[in-house]
């Protein structure tokens, strides 16, 4: 009764998710939009809870690898090469417009290489100092955006790039509405559906990665690093790898970000946005797939749900109070009453971080030798099974 119970709600969950965009075209494609950044914004935060959550590495320059993804589908879908060198130019007249086939899994590995690029030089590096140096990366980055345009025109400075190309494949430019039999699906209705696709996948990747070896080692390392590296796991490797596979997410996130909104500049990759989608991860649930989601929805979309709070209290003022202002101090507000009602987030890990107590054991049992529960339940992984730990237990005679 229960299994028949828990389907029916997630058929239905699913049914909606999917009819979502439909509902929302009717009273506008500006609620639309909101539910597409929403969807883009679950893609970051899913890709720095890899960092985060699950390696407990502190990470305030994701952005960064968000601006890279952008900048690069901005420059292979757009004719500024072409206008800028005249030797690129001579090959490639109208400029490159790579196919998406090309260009995501192109944006997943440059922002996975320069993720382990700036996982390298941190490896021995922990919180406060972790986060200081990563958000430099992210500044540099942004400052690197912005001054390009000069001796050599690359990113065209702060003026950003137009003129990028829609997505299209299979014949269907998600650009344009599409009409089928009467009826007309936006453009923006149609690139939800591709995010949301997207996000799946992220979503299984992350599931997959959690429940893996891998993913054990992550939390053991995030849990207590010296403890990890005693039981023989490769911490660096591990670390770099983190940094590489959510920088990866981020990356694709910035190349639909720059295929859906048609112009990228600076002003979209500054530090507040790297501090807004560390608050999705630490609100939702942080390690927590569910909750993680959750808490990029609500942030994502509640700037622009208060919209329609600000504007009237705005006009209550006489226009004193400007709305933008108003906004800010909403979501401020929400969050520290989130912080103080649910400290461990709005959807939490139903066990966060590791036990050493045997499934079923009594509290303060001694715990089988070379066993290892972690945050996942029933999941005991033998010491020796763990990635980088040798083949057999150590032992010291005396």
């Amino acid at each position: 009764m229960k299994n028949s119970k828990n389907l029916a709600l997630y058929v239905l969950g699913v049914v909606a998710v999917l009819a979502l965009p439909i509902f929302l075209q009717s009273q506008g494609n500006a609620w639309v939009r909101i539910a597409d950044i929403a969807l883009l914004y679950v893609m970051l935060s899913l890709g720095l809870n890899i960092v985060v959550g699950y390696a407990g590495l502190l990470d305030l320059g994701y952005v960064a690898f968000f601006a890279i993804g952008a900048y690069l589908y901005a420059l292979m879908g757009s004719t500024h090469l072409s206008e800028t060198f005249p030797w690129f130019k001579a090959m490639f007249p109208n400029g490159l417009h790579t196919s998406l086939l090309i260009v995501v899994p192109l944006a997943l590995a440059v922002a996975g290489v320069l993720g382990v690029m700036l996982g390298a030089p941190t490896l021995k590096l922990r919180g406060d100092y972790l986060a200081i140096v990563t958000l430099g990366f992210g500044e540099i980055i942004r400052v690197f955006l912005n001054n390009l345009d000069q001796p050599i025109n690359i990113t065209n400075g702060p003026k950003g790039i137009t003129a990028i190309d829609s997505i299209k494949f299979w014949g269907l430019d998600l650009g344009k509405a599409w009409k089928f039999d009467g009826f007309t699906i936006s453009s923006v209705t149609l690139y939800y559906y591709l995010f949301l696709a997207l996000v799946v996948a992220t979503i299984i990747i992350s599931h997959r990665l959690q429940m893996s070896r891998i993913g054990r080692a992550w939390m053991a390392i995030r849990e207590d690093e010296i403890a990890a590296k005693a039981m023989g796991i490769n911490t660096r490797n591990m670390k770099l790898l983190a940094f590489g596979m959510g920088a990866s997410f981020g990356g694709v996130s910035g190349a639909m970000f720059a295929a859906f909104q048609g112009f990228v500049s600076p002003e979209s990759f500054s530090l507040m946005e790297s501090v807004m989608i560390v608050a999705m991860v630490v609100l939702g649930g942080i390690g927590h797939l569910p909750g993680v989601i959750l808490g990029a929805v609500l942030l994502a979309a509640l700037p622009e749900v208060l919209r329609y709070v600000a504007g009237p209290l705005q006009a209550m003022t006489d226009g004193r109070l400007d709305a933008s202002i108003l906004r800010q101090l909403f979501i401020a507000l929400a969050m520290i009453v989130i912080m103080l009602v649910r400290p461990r987030g709005l959807w939490p890990s139903p066990e966060h971080g590791k036990t050493l107590q045997r499934k079923g054991a009594a509290p303060g049992a001694p715990v089988a030798p070379g066993s290892l529960q972690t945050h996942a339940p029933g999941i005991e992984t033998p010491a020796d099974e763990l990635p980088g730990a040798a083949s057999r237990p150590m032992s010291i005679n005396p």
